[in-house]
């Protein structure tokens, strides 16, 4: 029997059952910085093997597995790089911890995710040593860490957190101990990957819900209604936000005052009555009602004093509503009053992506597509972007599962290029179809009941015991936080200037739409960053 391994970086997809390219296996990496190599295993014969790895820098290992992906792409993109021809398939996506024993088998590709932390400076060596059936062979690669801090991440990035989708994936009540334990799991998660924005239910978010319909409740607000007056529990709110902060995260982002779509309904809102628990506001309210803008001056003046007291309010968003166009412009305009009176102590940030409804002063922070962002760069004081299903046209970044992983990684580079503040994604852990008509097994539905290119809807899948599992994309993404960082930090020794000038001899005049699609010329940009930073 023979075995033969070999390393790649982190940008390759290593598909079944396909030929492997030349790839490089040179990791550089700053003080404190995470970054990841793949060793792949090839055998004659299935066989039973053991996968170490010796580095004086600390290691975690995963073995990488294929999901079904049904919808790669939508059949109407353009001038859009793609794995597989963009067809169905399976595609490697998810990370699963691993022991260093795996069955190998023949004709099949194994493939080990290797996650080094930088903790050592100088040059060195890790050795991959595999062994089985009395044979043993090593591969090496070269770890470069530099004696510079990997600095802390300002970057500020939003990815939507769904708890009520972990309830019903875990079969778990809401706010139940299990459940608190499973959102701490999974926030964690999202923390030590870059998110240091909590998304935070202060009421059930009006988001990807069928008009009509509701998602399950995960109000973290109690109200209490009195006539027309209403009182404020912040209990579970407080813990939320514990919760949140020994995670790591710093700020917080309310969910959305206004329905999806153009802010014309309130959001689902559940109190106590004299009649019982119920529903005091949904579809059935008018956004701008007397009713509902009451009841946010009430409680606008309640959340002002708890996060006085709790010391956050200058680390607080507000939403408004999602995705507004400009045929919404007037009742947003409405709407957006109410949050300034009410919320304005809180920074108002919103995804939308047209310039109109900053030039109105209707926003503080707008967030624009990616396909936008042009007109909004050097005419807002802070850039946002964001992604999603949307942006896939014109080799725009994303982190679709089809995706070679450049177009994910790429991210980074770019939002230290325009000098963005911050970025949003909606799907961390969506594990519901589109308008959250059904729940949906992430494992074997990745791409949103076929309506969603794969991948769009989260970025880890939900393991045994209600912890997350990773996946490569999300790792990949996490490495472009980390170039952001990395670039920060080499700006701190040299100057902005010298650190666009490196980007542009290195990678080209790049944009959102014109970046190199070549994996080694990006690693050959990162060594000298490390190298220059050192």
């Amino acid at each position: 029997m023979s075995i033969k391994i070999m390393l790649a970086s982190a940008l390759e997809k290593i598909f079944q059952n396909a030929p492997l390219p030349e790839m490089k296996s040179i990791l550089c990496l700053l003080k404190g910085e995470r970054g990841s190599l793949q060793c792949i295993i090839d055998s004659e014969e299935n066989a039973e093997l053991t996968v170490t790895v010796e580095s004086k820098n600390s290691c975690r290992l995963y073995l990488v597995k294929d999901v079904p992906v049904g919808l790669a792409i939508y059949d109407n993109a353009v001038n859009c790089t793609v794995l597989n021809g963009g067809k169905s398939g399976d595609y490697p996506d998810l990370l699963v911890p691993f022991d260093g024993r795996v069955t190998a088998k023949a004709g099949s590709h194994t493939v080990i995710w290797a996650e080094f932390t930088g903790e050592l400076a100088g040059a060195s060596e890790a050795v991959f040593t595999v062994s089985g059936n009395k044979q043993t062979v090593t591969a090496k690669a070269a770890v470069t860490v530099a004696n510079t801090e990997l600095p802390e991440q300002k970057l500020r990035h939003m990815n939507w957190f769904h708890a009520d989708c972990l309830a019903t994936y875990y079969k778990t009540d809401v706010f139940s101990e299990e459940h608190w334990q499973i959102v701490e799991n999974f926030m964690r998660n999202a923390a030590s990957h870059g998110v240091n924005v909590s998304f935070t239910p202060l009421f059930t978010p009006p988001l990807d819900t069928e008009e009509g319909g509701e998602r399950p409740t995960v109000q973290l607000v109690d109200v209490t209604k009195t006539g027309y007056t209403y009182a404020f529990g912040f209990e579970k709110l407080d813990r939320w936000i514990d919760t949140a902060a020994r995670c790591g995260m710093k700020y917080y982002e309310f969910s959305h005052l206004f329905t999806q779509w153009g802010a014309k309904h309130a959001p689902k809102i559940m109190a106590n009555t004299s009649v019982g628990y119920r529903r005091i506001f949904g579809w059935e309210n008018d956004s701008l009602s007397q009713g509902y803008v009451s009841f946010l001056r009430q409680f606008g003046a309640a959340l002002r004093e708890y996060t006085d007291k709790k010391g956050i309010t200058d680390r607080c968003y507000v939403h408004c509503s999602d995705e507004p166009g400009m045929g919404d412009i007037r009742r947003y305009r409405r709407a957006s009053a109410v949050i300034h009176e009410y919320f304005g102590a809180y920074e108002h940030v919103d995804a939308l992506s047209d310039f109109e409804f900053y030039k109105e002063g209707l926003i503080e922070t707008p967030v624009p597509g990616e396909q936008a962002i042009s007109k909004f760069y050097g005419n807002v004081p802070k850039l946002w972007t964001y992604y999603c299903c949307g942006q896939y046209r014109n080799e725009l970044p994303n982190r679709l599962i089809s995706f070679p992983s450049i177009r994910n990684r790429i991210l980074g580079t770019l939002l230290y290029k325009f000098d963005c503040d911050g970025f949003l994604q909606w799907g961390y852990n969506f594990y519901y179809t589109p308008l959250s008509r059904r729940p949906l097994d992430p494992f074997k539905e990745t791409d949103g009941g076929g309506e969603w290119p794969a991948g769009d809807p989260f970025v880890v899948y939900p393991g045994e015991g209600g912890n997350p599992l990773p996946s490569l994309r999300q790792k990949v993404f996490y490495d472009g936080i980390q170039d952001f960082s990395a670039l920060c930090a080499l700006q701190s020794k040299t100057s902005r200037e010298h650190v666009l000038d490196v980007i542009k001899e290195e990678l080209g005049d790049i944009d959102f739409s014109h970046y190199p699609m070549d994996d080694e010329r990006f690693l050959r940009f990162r060594e000298r960053i490390v190298r220059e930073a050192m």
